[in-house]
């Protein structure tokens, strides 16, 4: 299995564990650039971050990360609401409805190719 986190280099602990800290604060701060009427996914936030294998990861630290976040915005590569989501799916379809955002009966988001969001960085 290949390691998000490997630079080709064999990582120390701290070095690892450094690394998993730089991508959590990086995913905290584009959470929060994150415009209201858009969705990102994981893999473009790991990307974003400078680990565009590290998809899993991003959802790891979503189910942990700080409340005040839209952490509700965050899909999967197709769309697709998160299955894990507190709350459910239905919740997460609310909480999009309350920012403008309409999802599909498969609980995708509508129109998702003009609502994906890409930061400016």
């Amino acid at each position: 299995m290949h390691d998000p986190f490997d630079d080709g280099l064999a990582a120390e602990p701290a070095a690892r564990k450094a690394g998993e800290r730089d991508l959590r604060e990086k995913v905290y701060a584009l959470m929060a650039e994150l415009p209201n009427d858009k969705v990102t996914t994981y893999g473009d936030l790991a990307a974003l971050a400078g680990h565009p294998r590290a998809a899993r990861i991003v959802g790891g630290i979503a189910h942990t990360g700080p409340t005040d976040l839209p952490w509700h915005r965050l899909v999967n590569a197709q769309g697709g609401l998160a299955v894990g989501f507190p709350g459910g799916q239905d919740v997460q379809r609310q909480l999009l409805s309350q920012d403008g955002i309409d999802c599909d009966e498969q609980w995708r988001v509508k129109e998702f190719a003009e609502r994906r969001w890409y930061s400016n960085r």
